[in-house]
């Protein structure tokens, strides 16, 4: 167990205080490597928020750069960083926020080739991607890795959020539902307008990002009931949140009934 020096006790002392968190749980994510997919609308309050609350290891996954429409939301970047990859820029700020973090830059975007090797690589992963299919191959490779997953995604005014963690069954036995247990078909990229194209609340990224940073902070630490099983859905107009309970599916093609194997699942993409 990694041990906290004078000037963390002093950075973490309100987890410390918790009888959730406390040393030992400052400790775990002191020792904790995280995977982040994506640095923009909701990555960046992903990482300043789990920057702040003491990962050791923050990997970021992300081949944008900085542009001037990205700082309505992405509040983790600045005017100053235009022009620059979103990884460097976000890791300027979390070296400015934390210095006690690692920070791994992956300039690149998640694809068949780099997936499991990313994400093996790491203890939880993170999804705030913003196309289909990179939150259904995150979700594949998190399932083939065995590694915990908490995505979420935003519309307009609306977001929803969820944990999953297919490779482990539940206390009776059953199956912990997969990504394609909840959503079982992948639609096309442009089934659904852009943020660019139908625009976004920006404060509401921050929100669902926040929420997200917060399933991290309870996974790592064994705090509070999971969303394994669960979705929150966010309506931010009537400010109103509900919850979808879903089950595992023996039509899944992850762990179900007739499962596929890592090639055949990324043919499916």
């Amino acid at each position: 167990m990694m041990t906290l020096t004078p000037a963390e006790l002093e950075r973490y002392a309100r987890h410390i205080v918790m009888r959730e968190i406390g040393g030992p749980g400052q400790q775990k994510l002191k020792q904790a490597k995280v995977l982040v997919i994506g640095a923009g609308g909701l990555g960046a309050p992903v990482l300043q928020y789990l920057a702040a609350a003491g990962i050791g290891t923050l990997g970021i996954v992300d081949d944008d750069t900085v542009s001037l429409s990205n700082l309505q939301r992405q509040v983790i970047h600045d005017t100053e960083h235009l022009g620059e990859p979103k990884v460097a820029s976000a890791a300027e700020a979390i070296a400015r926020l934390n210095p006690n973090v690692d920070v791994v830059p992956h300039p690149s975007r998640l694809a068949g080739h780099n997936a499991m090797q990313l994400v093996s690589a790491y203890d939880l992963v993170v999804d705030g991607s913003d196309n289909f299919t990179t939150r259904y191959l995150t979700s594949d490779a998190c399932f083939f890795a065995g590694k915990p997953l908490v995505t979420a995604a935003v519309g307009q005014f609306d977001g929803s959020l969820t944990t999953l963690k297919p490779y482990e069954t539940r206390d009776d036995d059953t199956r912990n539902p997969t990504y394609r247990c909840l959503f079982p078909n992948r639609p096309a990229d442009d089934a659904l307008p852009t943020c660019e194209q139908a625009g976004v609340l920006g404060a509401l990224t921050g929100i669902i990002g926040a929420m997200q940073a917060m399933e991290v902070i309870k996974e790592l630490t064994g705090t509070g009931d999971s969303l394994v099983g669960r979705l929150i859905l966010f309506d931010a107009r009537a400010f109103r949140m509900e919850t979808v309970k879903y089950k595992w599916s023996a039509k899944n093609p992850l762990s179900g009934d007739a499962p596929k194997t890592w090639v055949e699942m990324l043919e499916l993409l």
